[in-house]
Parts: C-alpha cells; sequence; structure tokens
C-alpha cells in the first residue's frame, strides 16, 4: 500500500531553489535510504516530508491515513540536546504531543504506548534516570522510543548513528531493522552505504538535481551508485588514518 508519493517536487528555502523534479514513493513497510553529499538538500526533504516546509512546485501526497504530523522523527542530536535535563520517561511520553492537542496531561493509553515502546527497546530500567547521564547509544534508544509513540507506520530517521562506536551502530541497525519487519516504514537519510546495502530495499540519491529513485539492487548497478559508494570509502578511510 502506497503512503507518501512525491510527484515533480522543486524544494528550497527563502525563494532559492535546491532540488528540482523529485520524483519518487514510499510504500508500507518500505526500508528507504536517502543518499547524497552534504548541502544537496537532504534536511530540506526531510523538513518538507514532516510539514515543516512546503514544496515550492509539485506535490507531496499521503496515503494509508497516514499524516506529516503522524511520522515519527529521529533528528540528529546536538550538544545542547544531549544534554537536555529531563527524566527517561518525560522525554519519551513527549513522543505523544501530536495528540494531546491543548491538553495538558496523558492519557492512559499515551502512558502504556510509551511503556511498551520502551520495553521494546530495553530502556524500561532507565525510566527514571536523568536524560542526560545516559551514553550516546542510550540516548538514541530514548530517542527512538520517542519518536515510535508518535507513530505506528513510518519513522524518518536522519543519520541515526552518527558518533556511536561499531558496536552499539550495529545495535541500533538491529533494532531499526526489527521495527521494519514488524511493519513499519523506514526512511533514513545516513552516508553508510554498508548499511545502505545490508538493510534497505530501496535507495534514493538526490543532488540539486534528482540522481536516481529505485531498488538497492538496480541503484549499485549504476555508475551514480559506484561512484558514491567507493567516494564514501575513501572518505571512511581518511577519517580513520585521521584517527
Amino acid at each position: 500500500m502506497l503512503q507518501l508519493k512525491c510527484q515533480d517536487v522543486s524544494l528550497g528555502y527563502e525563494g532559492k531553489t535546491i532540488i528540482k523534479h523529485l520524483n519518487f514513493q514510499v510504500g508500507a513497510g518500505d526500508y528507504l535510504y536517502i543518499v547524497g553529499e552534504n548541502g544537496t538538500g537532504k534536511s530540506t526533504l526531510i523538513k518538507t516530508l514532516l510539514g515543516l516546509r512546503p514544496p515550492l512546485e509539485g506535490e507531496i501526497e499521503f496515503a494509508d491515513r497516514l499524516k506529516p504530523t503522524e511520522i515519527g522523527y529521529l533528528p540528529q542530536q546536538t550538544q545542547i540536546q544531549r544534554d537536555f535535563p529531563a527524566s527517561v520517561w518525560e522525554v519519551v511520553l513527549s513522543g505523544n504531543l501530536n495528540t494531546t492537542g491543548l491538553r495538558p496531561f496523558y492519557k492512559k493509553a499515551e502512558k502504556e504506548r510509551a511503556e511498551m515502546n520502551m520495553e521494546k527497546l530495553g530502556i524500561l530500567d532507565y525510566k527514571k534516570r536523568c536524560y542526560r547521564d545516559l551514553s550516546g547509544g542510550q540516548q538514541q534508544r530514548v530517542l527512538l522510543a520517542r519518536a515510535l509513540c508518535a507513530t505506528g507506520k513510518m519513522l524518518l530517521l536522519d543519520e541515526p548513528v552518527a558518533g556511536l562506536d561499531p558496536k552499539i551502530t550495529n545495535e541500533m541497525y538491529e533494532l531499526i531493522q526489527k521495527l521494519n519487519q514488524e511493519g513499519i516504514t523506514i526512511i533514513m537519510v545516513s552516508h553508510d552505504m554498508a548499511a545502505a546495502c545490508k538493510y534497505a530495499d530501496h535507495i534514493l540519491h538526490i543532488a540539486h538535481k534528482p540522481l536516481f529513485f529505485g531498488t538497492k539492487e538496480d541503484y549499485l548497478k549504476t555508475d551514480t551508485g559506484k561512484a558514491f559508494t567507493e567516494l564514501v570509502k575513501m572518505e571512511a578511510i581518511g577519517e580513520d588514518e585521521d584517527d
């Protein structure tokens, strides 16, 4: 079942166009990787899908009773966010805010959803701990649980393993894959081509003009896919040498 369709969409801000003629679609249960070099509009696309910024041209259609406010979102963290002085329970529970409206309290069902998602991600024991006292990997699990409280259909993840060590990175990927296998659609922005090759079923490669949308297998056969994969490998080798 189709959940999201972008048709001849142009994106940008303050009258400046970044991407033109973007076309792709996402079905229920898909696992889509969005790749591309920095500055090519991935963040703008995220904000547009979340309804925070309108497209300059074209249409973004939602189906399967999905609304932009019902997409669970896991953003890249800033240092200020990592130091947020709230309990784990408060952070996870806040994922229900899209359903509370002006209501100044959480319903029993919303609290039960938060607790269920914490248990699913293995963080229920952290419930009373302060969020800023957790490790990076634990914080990402908390934020993922928060995102799950907002949706039962689609997660949008922006570099969800950035800054995590390899062991924790693998654990996060396995958690995300399990959620996908349970029926949640995954849209992930990432430079990790090794993970894309392992987990994704579709790839969207964007630049200032769309370069590719299709299956992972077809992408890896294209000159664009081969070149970008090699570029990411070279950058990773350079970062390891700098370390």
